[in-house]
C-alpha cells in the first residue's frame, strides 16, 4: 500500500507559476513510477507527466510539454511538478499516482486527493 498526499495547489495568474508536491508513505517509493493527472470541471481525467524509478526518463502530455517539469527525490520519498507559463486551460484538480511497473502508468494503481490549481486570465 503506497498513501500520496499532495500540496501546492492554488491560484495563480496566467503566465504564473507553481510548483506541486506530493509526499508518499507506504512501500518502497523508489520502485513505482510516479505521475500526475489532473481533472478540469466537466471533463475525464488525463494524464500530465510521469517519471521513471531513477528520475532518468520522464513522459509529458503534449499539452504541458515545455512548460511542466516533473522530478522526484527518492531520498525525501517526494515527486515535484514544476509548473511554468501557466494557462487558464490548466486550471484542473492534479493528482498524484503511483504503478508498479511502466505497463500501468496509465492507470496507476495509486491515487493521491487531489490539489485544486485555478489560473485565472
Amino acid at each position: 500500500q503506497v498513501q500520496l498526499v499532495e500540496s501546492g495547489g492554488g491560484l495563480v495568474q496566467a503566465g504564473g507559476s507553481l510548483r506541486l508536491s506530493c509526499a508518499a508513505s507506504g512501500r518502497t517509493f523508489s520502485a513505482y513510477v510516479m505521475g500526475w493527472f489532473r481533472q478540469a470541471p466537466g471533463k475525464e481525467r488525463e494524464f500530465v507527466a510521469a517519471i521513471m524509478w531513477s528520475g532518468d526518463s520522464t513522459q509529458y502530455a503534449d499539452s504541458v510539454e515545455g512548460r511542466f517539469t516533473i522530478s522526484r527525490d527518492n531520498a525525501k520519498n517526494t515527486v515535484y511538478l514544476q509548473m511554468n507559463s501557466l494557462k487558464p486551460e490548466d486550471t484542473a484538480v492534479y493528482y498524484c499516482t503511483g504503478s508498479p511497473t511502466i505497463a500501468t502508468m496509465f492507470s496507476p494503481r495509486y491515487w493521491g486527493q487531489g490539489t485544486q490549481v485555478t489560473v485565472s486570465s
